[in-house]
């Protein structure tokens, strides 16, 4: 419920079957960091029989017993395999002081030569970096680090002020939470909003936050029954297919536009219009997705006003025309049941 705005993140060369992602590998070492190799195993790794069969197989790549975090771990198999995934992820990095182990860093290159989509949550963008998949590209990292990540690798355009970074084939995410809003939004591309928000309510943390909203807000989830937004901000989603103006939401939340937009920003990194506009296309998602409705219908729904008006700002935020998002998600079997 807490998104900013959705950033330009599905395209047409992004847009694949199920089949086509249904292997991922979770790529480690010594001194990978446990909490996002956790959240990549609980996301891809636990079976979800709404997928109906058609969920992820996971396997762990390494080079022998690894240990991190103060556990050890033995792989699935060598790191030489890594380019039969379909999906690389790599967890954050422990010593960003150091550089990453030659064989892993080789083994990250070969499988996105090999056409894997590669993904590093956290400080695993600094193996990314070192294999070379994120010069000249738009990457992120935990906070703490972009500097060390912009300097180390400075053909790499690093910006410190988002959750992640969807360059099609290759994604980074920032810290800690941030590593399960990445995971999140690769599920969502492979499988539709429903089952991603199906895995959300499973892990009990939003189904979403854009990947443009940024890494530090003052209260990302505020108390629902404290927050002078916790109120508005269903009440909203009860009322999508109205025009709804900032006007409309600051008399219903009884303070100012002024004191709206401060509140917004506080506790969503973005502005109310922005946050509107997120959800109404989250919504048109859905229903592409689930339902047979019309284009027009949906376009209705979702308080976009006209077919136009909907294609205009989908094509927009996720880089595809509705029409061809719900063919997409149709074909993998994501969509109407």
């Amino acid at each position: 419920m807490w998104s900013g705005v959705t950033e330009v993140s599905v395209r047409n060369d992004m847009l694949r079957t199920i089949s086509d992602m249904g292997t991922v590998a979770l790529a480690v070492t010594d001194g990978m960091l446990h909490f996002e190799l956790s959240v990549a195993y609980e996301v891809f790794g636990t079976d979800l029989p709404a997928a109906a069969g058609s969920w992820y197989r996971l396997s762990v790549h390494g080079p022998g017993p690894v240990r991190f975090g103060g556990f050890r771990l033995e792989p699935d198999r060598g790191l030489d395999r890594l380019p039969e995934a379909d999906t690389v992820i790599v967890p954050g990095w422990a010593d960003v002081d150091v550089d990453p182990p030659a064989d892993l860093v080789d083994a990250v290159r070969a499988a996105h030569e090999a056409g894997a989509r590669v993904a590093s949550l956290c400080t695993g963008a600094f193996v990314l970096a070192a294999a070379g998949l994120l010069d000249g590209r738009r990457a992120t990292t935990h906070w703490a680090h972009t500097e060390a990540l912009a300097a180390r690798h400075p053909r790499v355009e690093v910006d410190p002020d988002v959750l992640y970074v969807d360059n099609g084939s290759v994604l980074t995410s920032a810290g800690k939470a941030a590593a399960m809003d990445l995971c999140l939004h690769l599920v969502r591309l492979d499988h539709g909003s429903a089952l991603a928000n199906t895995v959300a309510r499973r892990l009990v943390v939003p189904p979403h936050r854009a990947g443009g909203q940024a890494q530090f807000v003052t209260a990302p989830v505020p108390e629902r029954d404290t927050h002078p937004l916790s109120g508005l901000l269903p009440w909203v989603n009860e009322r999508l297919d109205r025009p709804l103006t900032v006007e409309d939401l600051a008399r219903r939340a009884n303070m100012s536009t002024r004191q709206l937009s401060r509140h917004f920003r506080t506790a969503t990194g973005t502005t109310p219009l922005q946050w509107l506009l997120t959800q109404r296309i989250r919504r048109a998602q859905e229903l592409l997705e689930t339902s047979a409705d019309s284009i027009d219908a949906i376009a209705a729904a979702t308080g976009m006003g006209t077919a136009t008006t909907l294609r205009r700002h989908f094509n927009r935020a996720l880089g595809v025309p509705p029409d061809t998002y719900r063919r997409t998600f149709r074909s993998t079997g994501s969509g109407a049941r």
